[in-house]
């Protein structure tokens, strides 16, 4: 007996788009689009008609738009989407509030030439509904957390620590999580998230006016400093390297590591050859394997490494695997892990 398929609704005001997704996701044997809305208003029939696994949504439509649609989707009848978004300034800021109400992960659409640019994405755009349609999804109510209680920090006496976090799909509001209770007086953090370009500094920028942190897009050969939080922008790899007495960022366009550019992986090899033990790594949320093998570098290397526990990851995929080597000293709740990285970092200043 043949497995069912995901059934996925495409919500899209222009007629191209909606004929290039559905072709493209009914090119995949175990992907089927049941419906296609032009708005919101239909879209709402058409779910409550074929109970789809997934929708994939635009934002800029009649009669509402794709933000009101998913915050009041969220709070009645939450369930996966995967996000339509164009790859601009003003796009990137759209998909990351969209993300923030619940979207499960979001594809990119191109600037030019967008039939066959999506065409070109069709094995990207089916793993991202396999792993919306199998993401954890809460109700807008238990997704938003409590505001963040900050903690207080330790007066870190050395500037050798660093914080290396790594993250992919869900990552976007597990790193808010993450870095909002923090205190100023942290040691340095560098970030890989999984995200394209242009979208990365928008999500810096988000993160620094909501954090007592100071949050940057990451750019080459800039000394790395306390309080800082560093992301690593899209389409290049983000490395920690020494100069002198002084930690540097260095930013590349290597090669895709799993497939990907940033990769988790090239951050936390860099860590585990620079920093050592000095460093304290952290897995999210995310898809796939990258960082599983950069966090076994850092813990044979002495550092210290954490992990996001499943049940608080919308896909337990990295730190899944990470785990599975054996190298995670502990597995928490994403709320947890804040204070966590701050007694944990106490401690190992202590011991300097």
């Amino acid at each position: 007996m043949a497995e069912a398929k995901i059934k996925v609704l495409v919500i899209d005001d222009s007629a191209l788009i909606r004929h290039l997704l559905t072709e493209i996701i009914n090119s995949h044997d175990d992907l089927q689009v049941v419906a296609c809305a032009p708005d919101p208003i239909i879209a709402r029939d058409l779910i409550k008609l074929h109970n789809p696994d997934v929708l994939t949504l635009d934002v800029e439509m009649p009669r509402m738009d794709g933000l009101e649609f998913l915050e009041r989707l969220m709070r009645l009848r939450p369930m996966p989407v995967l996000m339509v978004s164009s790859l601009t300034e003003a796009g990137s800021d759209v998909t990351l509030k969209a993300l923030e109400l619940g979207a499960v992960d979001f594809i990119a659409k191109p600037k030019v030439d967008i039939a066959a640019g999506l065409k070109r994405y069709s094995d990207l755009i089916a793993e991202k509904l396999r792993v919306c349609a199998a993401a954890k999804v809460c109700s807008r109510q238990r997704m938003m957390p409590a505001a963040p209680r900050h903690l207080l920090g330790k007066g870190y006496a050395s500037t050798e620590k660093v914080i290396f976090v790594g993250a992919s799909t869900g990552g976007t509001e597990a790193i808010r999580r993450f870095l909002q209770p923090l205190p100023a007086d942290m040691p340095a953090i560098m970030i890989t998230q999984h995200m394209p370009e242009h979208f990365t500094r928008t999500f810096a920028e988000r993160l620094d006016k909501l954090c007592t942190l100071h949050v940057v897009e990451a750019q080459h050969n800039t000394r790395i400093l306390p309080g800082h939080v560093y992301i690593a922008p899209g389409n290049a790899h983000l490395e920690i390297v020494r100069s002198g007495a002084n930690y540097m960022t260095a930013l590349n366009e290597g090669p895709l590591v799993n497939r990907h550019r940033p990769s988790v992986d090239v951050l936390f090899l860099s860590a585990a050859r620079v920093a050592g033990a000095n460093a304290l790594g952290v897995i999210l949320t995310g898809m796939g394997k990258d960082g599983a093998l950069g966090m076994k570098a850092m813990k044979e290397a002495g550092a210290v490494t954490l992990a996001q526990d499943e049940q608080s990851c919308v896909v337990f995929g990295m730190p899944k695997e990470a785990i599975a080597l054996g190298v995670v000293d502990e597995v928490l709740p994403l709320d947890a892990l804040p204070e966590r990285v701050i007694e944990r970092v106490g401690q190992r200043t202590n011991r300097v």
